[in-house]
């Protein structure tokens, strides 16, 4: 059974950071791209940051320069760090993965975390 198990979010002052990891368990299978989404009280789930396994990136505006996104692939691990947190970043952080299966061929699974709660006070 593959789990994606995340960890790092908390309470942390305006200008603060915080790390955020997400490690994929299990067996029998392979990863492609991983990335963090987060969804905000009332709005949408939001893509923050993007990884393909070859180490391409890419973020979204509000969190560009601030943020970086990187993972270890012998650890099946991504992370997230997040420099200069302004209350606005405040949400459920979501990790996300796109995994293969050796038994079901080339197609792509997404997977998701059970999310972790960043909040950033004023």
């Amino acid at each position: 059974q593959v789990q994606l198990v995340e960890s790092g979010g908390g309470l942390v002052q305006a200008g603060g950071s915080l790390k955020l990891s997400c490690a994929a368990s299990g067996t029998g299978f392979s990863i492609n791209s991983m990335g963090w989404y987060r969804q905000a009280p009332g709005k949408q789930r939001e893509l923050v940051a993007i990884i393909t396994n070859g180490g391409n990136t890419a973020y979204a505006d509000p969190v560009k320069d601030r943020f970086t996104i990187s993972r270890d692939n012998a650890k099946n691990t991504v992370y997230l760090q997040m420099n200069s947190l302004k209350p606005e970043d405040t949400a459920v952080y979501y990790c996300n993965a796109d995994l293969r299966f050796a038994a079901l061929g080339s197609n792509e699974y997404p997977y998701w975390g059970q999310g972790t709660q960043v909040t950033v006070s004023s």
